[in-house]
């Protein structure tokens, strides 16, 4: 489940503890988190937040509190991933460049199942990312996004 960099606040919910891989993470208080979620280090989760199962956390992401993440969100931190470096030889974790601004969802925001979201972004105070979404840009607080990429379809 965790190793000893995780710093886990009050009340965290974690039901299938050996289906979870956190490490390096800020979880705060009364968060839930569902089976078969990556949190990697450096990501802060805030309290209160429901993680649903099969969902990819990675560095550089940031949640303020009450957010609800659906099943198989995927957060993206690299624009342009390659497998290997320039010589051929395979990348490792020191070879990796990460987006240098944070991924940001803010207080209150929900993202639908099997969305992607790319780095570098904010999702607004509680606005919704519909289901199935590519969210490429920010998205403004309280407004309802879809499709891809993800276009503003009304004000909640």
């Amino acid at each position: 489940m965790a190793n000893d960099n995780v710093r886990l606040g009050k009340n965290v919910v974690i039901p299938r503890q050996e289906l979870v891989n956190l490490y390096g993470c800020d979880v705060g208080d009364g968060t839930k988190i569902g089976a078969f979620v990556e949190i990697q280090k450096g990501a802060v989760i805030g309290k209160n937040c429901k993680i649903s199962s099969h969902t990819f956390i990675c560095q550089g992401v940031v949640f303020e509190d009450k957010v609800f993440i659906g099943h198989g969100v995927m957060f993206i931190n690299d624009r342009y991933p390659r497998a290997t470096n320039q010589d051929g030889s395979l990348k490792k974790e020191k070879d990796w460049l990460t987006e240098e601004s944070a991924t940001l969802v803010k207080n209150g925001a929900s993202i639908g199942s099997n969305a992607t979201i790319l780095c570098g972004i904010t999702i607004g105070k509680r606005s919704i990312v519909g289901a199935g979404s590519v969210v490429t840009k920010n998205v403004p607080s309280g407004v309802i996004v879809a499709g891809n990429p993800a276009k503003i379809l009304r004000k909640i």
